[in-house]
């Protein structure tokens, strides 16, 4: 395995001083021992992959330098448009170094939203015409890193280093962050189902909330008709969106998190415009990406009451506890939506928490059948 210390070390000895991306449960340990040795302006944790290119490209034009852009190999959808039509040897020839988990590898097992972009991660850059490399436990790391710098420095061009799961050694990040909130996510969504009631559609954010929610629902004997949002990240609220103007007469609760919310922020302020009378947005914030590793989010210091007020949300409230959610679950049905409750959660969940055990196939017939009856 690769220490990833080592591997910083060895990227800043090629001259790469910034480190910028989506954190990856894949990559967890090389992201934590970068925030744990990086200077703010050296290691910056973004909204979106797209985000991290830019931000590599701008560094670029002033320096010179290559940075690198860190993601999980789902990100690439968000890549696409900067790979094509910035860093492009075809538009500004951009050098920059990319270092990509490979979720959904064939042959190693995953979960059922990683299976077809894992399958199709090696055609996909190679269709982008992104020369890329394999690192993975037993490789020699100096020769792989060394192969792959040539190359970007002969081409001025991007290229990406595959991560396969297991490749780097452990490492804990010493990073202390005061929490939030003593609510956990668990109780916050067990609180949530309970007040949302049996007649209301949940759309569900994808990593541990929909994990737990399904959960919960398991454990209170109540029927899994929630939809578990549970690969495209950052898409909730559209969904939910899309789910609240086709059926007017449903209440639909959409539970996102900090990370997904601030990954395409561009949707709330369509939801405002739209102002779906049925609409409750429930923001679980915990200023972390939790699923992937627990690397810091923006949210902590971000103004979400200012934002529902800027994108046209009829009423914002702010809940620590389940006593404050039940407030403003009453607060919210005295008015029409969209509504915003903004829950603040402290970080970590059980560590037996499971796996939805239906097929996402499964998952999206109960939810349609719970909104507008059985499917024939």
């Amino acid at each position: 395995m690769i220490d990833p210390g080592l591997l910083v070390s060895a990227l800043r000895q090629h001259g790469i001083e910034l480190f910028t991306g989506v954190p990856d449960s894949l990559l967890k340990y090389f992201c934590a021992y970068l925030e744990d040795h990086s200077p703010a302006n050296q290691h910056i944790i973004t909204a979106n992959e797209g985000n991290a290119l830019a931000i590599a490209a701008g560094f670029h034009l002033t320096t010179g330098k290559i940075a690198t852009v860190y993601m999980q190999n789902s990100g690439l959808g968000n890549a696409v448009n900067p790979l094509m039509s910035l860093t492009a040897p075809e538009v500004y020839n951009i050098p920059l170094l990319m270092i990509i988990g490979w979720r959904g590898e064939p042959g190693v097992k995953d979960e059922p939203q990683h299976i077809k972009q894992g399958r199709i991660t090696p055609a996909l850059l190679e269709l982008m015409e992104i020369p890329y490399l394999v690192l993975d436990a037993d490789s020699d790391s100096n020769q792989v890193l060394g192969s792959i710098v040539e190359k970007i420095k002969n081409t001025n061009a991007p290229a990406a280093l595959l991560v396969r799961k297991g490749t780097f050694t452990p490492y804990k990040s010493m990073r202390k962050r005061s929490p939030f909130s003593t609510l956990s996510r668990e109780d916050a969504l067990t609180q949530i189902l309970t007040l949302a009631g049996e007649n209301a559609l949940v759309i569900s954010t994808t990593g541990k909330t929909s994990r737990e929610v399904f959960e919960i629902r398991t454990r209170l004997g109540q029927p899994q008709r929630d939809f578990l949002t549970v690969g495209s990240m950052g898409h909730t609220a559209s969904i939910a969106l899309g789910a609240a103007l086709g059926n007017p007469h449903k209440h639909i609760i959409c539970i996102d998190g900090d990370g997904s919310a601030l990954m395409h922020l561009g949707s709330l302020p369509v939801i405002g415009k739209l102002a779906p009378a049925n609409l409750t947005y429930i923001l679980l914030n915990n200023g972390a990406h939790e699923s992937v590793g627990g690397q810091p989010t923006a949210a902590d210091r971000f103004d979400f009451a200012a934002m529902a007020k800027a994108c046209g949300f009829n009423i914002y409230r702010m809940a620590h506890t389940t006593d404050h959610l039940e407030d403003c679950w009453s607060d919210i049905r005295q008015i029409s939506g969209p509504h915003m409750i903004e829950v603040r959660i402290r970080t970590g969940s059980r560590d037996d928490l499971g796996r939805p055990t239906r097929t996402p196939l499964e998952n999206k017939h109960a939810f349609m059948e719970a909104a507008f009856g059985p499917m024939v």
